[in-house]
């Protein structure tokens, strides 16, 4: 199923949306040399819960094979692609951390993510970096009611190739709203496994390119969470929430003093 809000439930959004903002722009500013992974999940989980919202990914997806999610940020560094579990990791000169931050309020979520770099990385971390977050941009500017989601699809994928790098296929963006995961899966890649769908106003997104220097390849780690590169190369994520209006993408992870519409 896939749920259109309405302008109330997407304002609702916004301010979800607006609090994982400012989270990412704080821990932008904290992610320094020598800063434990776990020290910025502190600072996102205090910041969150001073906005009245809730962290989204604390204790969320247990299974019998894992145990719940502990923290409050997805933290990867380097290799790491998504949903690495913040602890004593200290960050150091030249890592990349892409940080992944969730929140509900007032029953409704916002979600993003971006790639930090730590101090000065080199040219080839930063040119990943600068391809992933063009990839999400691209992404973005296709995000228009009556386009197809293999539209956006193909937007990541052929930015993302034609700059010699690789779409992780083990992980899709997904709708959003009520639940953290709704319909539709948001793939980066196109693939006949997927049903397309027609963007329609009231349709709440989120879009997540996670690209990677070699292989497409992933695996996950020992702690049920974590996925790596299976070469060990560096992996990038970006992230937005969006809600598909008549003018396009409306873009709801964005800090109050910044606002505004994304055509």
């Amino acid at each position: 199923m896939i749920s259109l809000k309405s302008p109330r439930e997407i304002e609702l959004m916004k301010e979800a949306g607006r609090i994982v903002a400012e989270v990412l722009d704080i821990l932008t500013q904290q992610a320094l040399p020598g800063v434990t992974t776990k020290e910025l999940d502190t600072i996102a989980e205090e910041h969150i819960r001073r906005c009245e919202a809730i962290p989204a990914f604390k204790d969320y997806g247990g299974t019998c094979s894992r145990p719940p999610f502990p923290a409050t940020i997805c933290a990867s560094v380097n290799e790491e692609v998504v949903h690495g579990i913040p602890g004593t990791r200290v960050l150091k000169e030249g890592d990349i951390l892409s940080v992944d931050v969730g929140a509900r309020r007032e029953g409704y979520f916002g979600d993003a993510a971006k790639t930090i770099a730590i101090g000065h990385i080199t040219p080839e971390a930063g040119r990943l970096v600068k391809v992933c977050r063009e990839a999400l941009d691209k992404a973005l500017e296709k995000v228009q009611p009556g386009r197809k989601l293999s539209e956006v699809a193909a937007a990541v994928q052929q930015h993302t190739e034609a700059n010699g790098y690789s779409i992780v296929r083990k992980f899709v963006g997904h709708g959003i709203g009520k639940e953290m995961h709704e319909g539709p899966q948001i793939p980066n890649f196109l693939s006949p496994s997927f049903t397309d769908v027609t963007l329609k106003p009231g349709m709440t997104l989120a879009i997540e390119p996670m690209i990677n220097q070699g292989s497409f390849r992933v695996r996950t780690g020992p702690n049920g969470w974590t996925v790596s590169t299976v070469d060990g190369r560096l992996s990038a994520h970006w992230e937005h929430t969006v809600a598909v209006t008549r003018n396009g993408a409306d873009i709801l992870t964005l800090p109050r003093q910044v606002g505004g519409r994304s055509n």
